[in-house]
């Protein structure tokens, strides 16, 4: 039962359209077709194997489980390891020309191992069995309403309802592909890829793309595998890259706050273009810039936080009751409400963004700067409001410190890419607001008798977001106030050496009583805040701590409870594995702080 697992025990694989999370003990338990936003065939991960599941694994118990992708690729392989012999399956997903394959190669390593095969898809999130017969051009179909299945398997199985079962031995050499594809109902299933064919030129498709990686340290392997999950996590048609594969796994175990993530923020924006940069992907890069200008090109006034992967505006949340959640966390929700929040900050990450995307070399839009000169006149008339926040609270409106930070930004950026591209706009009007949102920010934001920066103006409360302000420009690390704000932090958010986002949670987000783990992005650009203030080897120790609370493959989820030494949230999580980028350049004296000072983006 997926109730018993920890969020750690879950592998990635993805075709950079949608993805997959696979087991330890070789079930794929979560997927979703064709998109990552489409309903899962498996969804035994929010609840039970009855919700779908594909489980390939020994008959008898396995002695060891030793798993690892191989180098440079989300190409999973699990040893396990059994009294009889020692059987290896290798899971991927072939990057996509068409409808989304799945591929799973059963290898025999050593001696006789009898292994079980149980597949059991039900569509719409779990809650639809389908009709399961055989067929002509695959072995086995499996439809329901708009979405199919199609199975290639080179051994003996049988229908058993709605489920597809069977056992084969495997001895010493042996290489028996299956292939699962997806496809609409309403058209012809094609002929399967051939398996062990996938295999090679995936691999080899993969090793092209990460020796593009221009990083060169102690932390290669964290890297490489951090911008494999932001790879894999890339919706391809269009640039997108979601916050994470996965809905509505918890903050907070058997808890409420549960989320869907397989949507793109644009909270993400400017770091995810630097993670992709500076590591010597600008086709990524270029490609994210021009989703974002795409996504946001309407109304600056109905410009939401995240949007689907093509852009889609309409993310209504509603709730699976049927599914029991993860470790009984519910409610199961799909969709995500905060879309239609107010959050003053996300401004600041778009302008910030097409201004580095300039900085950086990638080539600019023309119409891009038209539709920055919209943006700053609405926030000239807008900006005095209230808003949500970069936590999306679900309480009331503040004047968070964070957002006002950022609203700086949007001024900040636009003079500079004026000052310095020779773009046209009221570059001495933008300067006499950017200069009052500063003096705004020091006298409301910055509390002489907390001595530090708070939470929102008028509070008592400390919030890690206020990390950002040295990261983004605003003030020099080294700065007084931060230096005292970095050692107020410390003392109140500090959690077993991990940080916290703020300790306020439940007055701020209107949801009753709940806890949560250390938001993992923050302890990563606290690591950076002490990099600026020249606490190298504390920063270096933070980093590596970080890196030991990621699973046996590298990844991270969106939080960390260091009691129960557990990941919690949404899993992988792209804000976590780009901090980590961003964090190991920093420490190698060339992270995005660096480059703002160099480019001339300090307050």
């Amino acid at each position: 039962m997926t109730a018993r697992r920890r969020i750690e025990d879950y592998a990635l694989i993805g075709d950079t359209q949608t993805a997959a999370l696979v087991s330890r003990d070789g079930a794929i338990e979560w997927m979703c077709a064709p998109r990552f936003d489409s309903p899962a065939f498996f969804a035994s991960l929010l609840g039970e194997e009855d919700h779908g599941c594909w489980r390939i694994a020994p008959r008898s118990r396995a002695r060891r489980v030793e798993r690892r992708y191989r180098k440079g690729t989300l190409i999973l392989e699990t040893d396990f390891h059994t009294s009889t012999g020692t059987v290896r399956l290798i899971d991927f997903m072939p990057p996509r020309d068409g409808v989304p394959d799945l591929v799973r190669v059963v290898e025999g390593v050593s001696g006789r191992v009898e292994v079980a095969f149980t597949l059991r898809p039900r569509f719409d999130y779990g809650r639809l069995r389908p009709w399961i017969r055989q067929s002509d051009v695959r072995d086995w179909l499996a439809v329901a309403g708009p979405d199919s299945l199609g199975l290639y398997a080179p051994v003996k199985l049988d229908c058993s309802g709605t489920d597809i079962l069977g056992t084969f031995p495997v001895e010493k050499g042996d290489r028996i592909p299956f292939v699962l594809t997806w496809s609409p109902s309403n058209r012809p299933m094609t002929p399967a890829v051939k398996g062990l064919r996938e295999l090679d030129s995936t691999e080899r498709w993969w090793r092209r793309w990460i020796a593009h990686c221009t990083y060169r340290g102690i932390y290669e392997d964290a890297v490489t595998t951090s911008l494999a999950v932001l790879k894999a996590l890339t919706y391809e048609p269009t640039g997108g890259v979601v916050a994470a594969p996965t809905t509505s796994l918890p903050e907070e175990p058997g808890g409420t706050r549960n989320w869907d993530y397989r949507y793109c923020w644009l909270r993400d924006a400017t770091f995810t273009l630097y993670a992709l940069m500076m590591n010597g992907f600008e086709k990524e890069a270029r490609a994210w810039r021009d989703w974002l200008l795409r996504a946001v090109a309407s109304d600056p006034g109905r410009m939401q936080i995240m949007y689907g992967c093509a852009g889609e505006r309409q993310l209504h949340e509603y709730e699976l009751e049927w599914l029991p959640g993860f470790e009984g966390s519910v409610p199961v929700r799909v969709g995500n409400d905060a879309a239609r929040q107010f959050q003053l900050d996300t401004y600041g990450e778009v302008l910030d963004l097409l201004h580095q995307a300039r900085v950086m070399g990638i080539p600019s839009e023309e119409s891009a700067w038209s539709l920055q000169r919209r943006l700053l006149d609405w926030l000239e008339l807008n900006g005095a409001r209230r808003d949500k926040g970069i936590w999306e609270v679900r309480g009331k409106e503040r004047f968070f410190t964070h957002s006002r930070v950022m609203l700086w930004v949007a001024f900040d950026r636009a003079i500079r890419g004026a000052e310095r591209f020779g773009l046209e706009g009221p570059v001495e009007r933008w300067r006499a607001f950017r200069d009052e949102l500063r003096h705004e920010v020091l006298t409301r934001g910055y509390s002489s008798t907390r001595r530090a920066f708070t939470q929102s103006y008028g509070s008592k409360e400390l919030d890690a977001a206020v990390l950002m302000i040295p990261l983004v420009g605003f003030l020099p690390a080294t700065d007084e106030r931060m230096v005292n704000t970095v050692r107020a932090l410390e003392r109140e958010l500090l959690d077993h050496g991990f940080l916290r986002r703020y300790r306020n949670r439940d007055v701020l987000e209107g949801l009753g009583d709940g806890t949560e783990g250390a938001f993992i992005a923050c302890s990563f650009w606290y690591a950076d805040n002490l990099v600026l203030q020249g606490r190298q080897k504390e920063a270096r120790r933070l980093f590596e701590r970080l890196l030991s609370i990621r699973n046996d493959l590298g990844l991270l989820a969106e939080e960390y409870d260091p009691v129960g030494r557990r990941l919690l949230g949404n899993f992988p999580q792209a804000f976590s594995h780009v901090a980590l980028l961003n964090t190991a350049r920093h420490l190698a004296g060339e992270g995005p702080a660096h480059h703002r000072r160099k480019a001339g983006s300090d307050g």
